[in-house]
């Protein structure tokens, strides 16, 4: 038996917030907010946004680790931040995650086309996330009311490490039955889940204006003016540069002509590796 490269996209592995649904990834951040007022403690959304795309909890400690959210914590209650405080903080987070995800649960603009025109290309949609499973639930269940079913969902707390770790990524993988990373592209929005895909072999496409990055509603984005959008789309991909993605693109409707641009070069035994 041979080894050959293969010679176009059988997967694509798609985020969630701020990539299919909830654009400018309202859900997540607010809830951060939110969740640390009830201990005292301000956090602004511009902070909330810093660490995204990791799992919550994750994401809670990175926060926790920041000196100056250390500082306000250890003027409420006289200590940094143990992780034993990390999860009380993460135990609101969650309640108030699922009461408030259907209010930024909307697909994003031409989210439903793309996907089927990729499934329409015999392309597998896989997804994760760096919500855990019991919130991913009622955002699979929302989404499916608005016409979106991925063919695979991986959650968070359903892998031993999630973001940056490539776990979910190849979780994927082994469930959709690809025979090689190298015929799945990553799509996301945050550096995390570049990595991600980065570390799990397979192509990487990060969303530049749909998603945390750029932090706006859809119609604040579209009401951007020519240069003051430039310069956005100049500052996000600097924040992107480090973790070396394949092509950054503004929003998931920009994709097929990335996929196009992907089976051409496989089929001219380019490996995603390789660049």
């Amino acid at each position: 038996m041979n080894y050959t490269n293969p010679s176009k996209l059988q997967a694509a592995i798609l985020d969630w917030a701020g990539t299919v649904v909830d654009f400018g990834s309202f859900a997540p951040t607010q809830i951060f907010v939110e969740a640390f007022a009830e201990f005292d403690v301000q956090v602004s959304i511009e902070e909330a946004r810093g660490p995204m795309g990791m799992g919550k909890w994750d994401h809670i400690r990175t926060l926790c680790d920041q000196p100056q959210i250390s500082e306000r914590y250890k003027k409420v209650f006289g200590r940094t931040p143990s992780d034993d405080d990390v999860t009380a903080i993460y135990q609101r987070f969650m309640p108030l995650q699922i009461e408030k995800i259907a209010e930024h649960s909307a697909l994003i603009p031409g989210a439903l086309e793309t996907i089927a025109q990729l499934r329409g290309q015999g392309i597998k949609i896989g997804s994760c996330s760096g919500y855990p499973a019991q919130v991913m639930a009622k955002v699979v269940e929302l989404a499916a009311t608005r016409g979106y079913t991925a063919d695979h969902v991986v959650a968070t707390d359903q892998v031993p490490n999630g973001r940056p770790w490539p776990a979910q990524a190849l979780a994927n993988v082994i469930a959709l039955g690809i025979d090689d990373v190298g015929a799945c592209v990553k799509v996301d929005d945050t550096v995390p889940g570049i990595l991600e895909g980065r570390r799990a072999g397979m192509w990487t496409v990060a969303l530049v204006c749909s998603g945390n990055a750029l932090g706006l509603t859809y119609e604040q984005y579209r009401a951007l003016d020519p240069a003051t959008l430039a310069s956005e789309r100049t500052r996000i991909h600097s924040l992107f540069e480090g973790s070396r993605p394949h092509y950054l693109i503004d929003t998931l409707s920009d994709l097929p002509e990335v996929i196009a641009d992907i089976n051409k070069r496989l089929a001219n035994g380019e490996m995603p590796q390789s660049s």
